[in-house]
């Protein structure tokens, strides 16, 4: 490596280890490469703007962060947990899968974990403290389930990885589908067996008449995922133009059908919106520059000869792929692991002959089980503070689903067939 880089691995290391925010580290360390190579800024700056913001499909990210904000504003929230709640059942630990089916259902609205944690999370772990189950464990299946919001279409994390990657958009949401499937199957097992363990109570069945009223009423916050599903998958939209749709058809419900939206309501989701955008934005500026460094120290093609030459195959480098963002996702926000490593394995994957399309959701799920991975899991902090639940204990009850949640992203890893069928089945791979 060149003296230049060593400078900024250097500076990087010592930013991350002093906790400055992320993307400040990159950029300073960035800086700091620049100096040294004497490499003039301009060509950076034209690198950066020509290649990811004049990116069409970025754009659908804002759009995306808007339609999550709306959706937390207003009702939207309650009508997909009162469905949630009318088709559970009278089963045992009922409340356990309501918190598992209503992010399934909020995932095809915002694509967003953290919209699904803070938003559904609150009013979940509240009806499941008020039903006498243990807040610890409740905290555990609200951030777990969280994790399925990016990986059931639409999603923000797909959207970008699809910038990274050159693949369609439309192709990585489809994929999702099935491992989302899967990822609630698996925690609603969970759930399930904690619930005989622990006898947790038995939830009333729901009469007809009310489940009905339920139904209908959440029907159009649940005509969102159909809307944009159906528009990107029969070529009436592009995914940047569906969340664009999506914002509008969110505005319109929460005003008309839920009377949840005020004008300074609205004022305050684009505020925040801003915000969230602005943040968003400097972390793919920061990683573009890191990704200009990577390409011009030829550290991707290096990586990839070095790792072809082991031999390890297809399979060997999905293990080691998956054993390092696992552990990266301990320590790292999965910003950083999407923005700045997944970029460099993206070219090796592909020398390796993996399809992208799975490369991404593999890697994806991956990344939001770090989500909720001890120590510094974001789910686990966002939980435990809108329960008030000390975080430790929230930890502890957290590593029981971070095994469900493994075993799928084993079954996914080795069954490439579970994310490519149905981008297959409809011809757009």
């Amino acid at each position: 490596m060149s003296a230049a880089l060593w400078v900024a691995l250097i500076t990087f290391a010592l930013i991350f280890v002093l906790r400055m925010p992320i993307s400040i580290g990159m950029l300073v360390a960035g800086a700091f490469y620049f100096i040294v190579k004497g490499t003039p800024l301009d060509s950076v700056c034209n690198f950066v703007m020509s290649t990811y913001y004049t990116n069409y499909v970025i754009i659908a990210v804002p759009l995306f962060i808007f339609t999550a904000n709306v959706m937390n504003s207003g009702k939207v929230t309650e009508k997909v947990f009162a469905f949630a709640n009318a088709i559970s059942g009278g089963r045992r630990g009922a409340l356990g899968h309501v918190n598992v089916i209503a992010s399934l259902v909020f995932s095809g609205m915002t694509g967003s974990a953290i919209a699904d944690a803070s938003g559904l999370g609150k009013m979940e772990i509240d009806a499941m403290h008020k039903e006498g189950y243990d807040d610890p464990f409740s905290c555990a299946i609200t951030a777990a389930s969280a994790t399925i919001g990016p990986i059931f279409p639409p999603s923000i994390p797909l959207v970008m990885y699809a910038m990274f990657a050159g693949s369609s958009v439309g192709a990585l949401f489809l994929g999702g589908m099935i491992p989302a499937i899967l990822v609630a199957i698996a925690l609603m097992i969970y759930v399930s067996i904690m619930a005989h363990l622990r006898n947790y109570p038995k939830a009333a069945k729901i009469p007809l008449k009310l489940f009905l009223q339920q139904t209908l009423s959440a029907v159009p916050a649940l005509l969102t995922p159909v809307i944009l599903l159906t528009g990107i998958y029969t070529g009436i939209m592009t995914p940047t133009e569906a969340g664009a749709i999506a914002g509008i058809y969110a505005i319109i419900i929460s005003i008309l059908c839920y009377k949840a939206l005020s004008w300074s309501g609205l004022w305050k989701i684009i505020k925040d919106t801003v915000r969230d955008t602005g943040s968003v934005s400097l972390m793919i500026g920061a990683a573009s520059v890191i990704s200009f460094i990577v390409a011009r120290e030829q550290i991707a093609n290096n990586l990839g000869s070095y790792i072809i030459g082991l031999n390890l195959g297809k399979t060997g480098f999905l293990i080691i792929v998956n054993i390092i963002i696992l552990i990266l996702g301990m320590f790292m926000d999965t910003s950083t692991i999407q923005l700045v490593f997944v970029p460099i394995l993206i070219p090796v994957a592909s020398a390796l002959g993996i399809n992208l399309i799975h490369f991404g959701l593999v890697v994806t799920l991956n990344m939001m089980i770090g989500l909720s991975t001890p120590p510094f899991g974001m789910l686990l902090f966002i939980t435990a503070q809108i329960s008030n639940t000390p975080l430790k204990d929230v930890m502890k009850e957290i590593l029981i689903p971070i095994a469900f949640l493994l075993l799928v992203l084993a079954l996914i890893t080795f069954v490439p067939q579970l994310t490519l069928f149905l981008p297959q089945a409809v011809g757009m791979i």
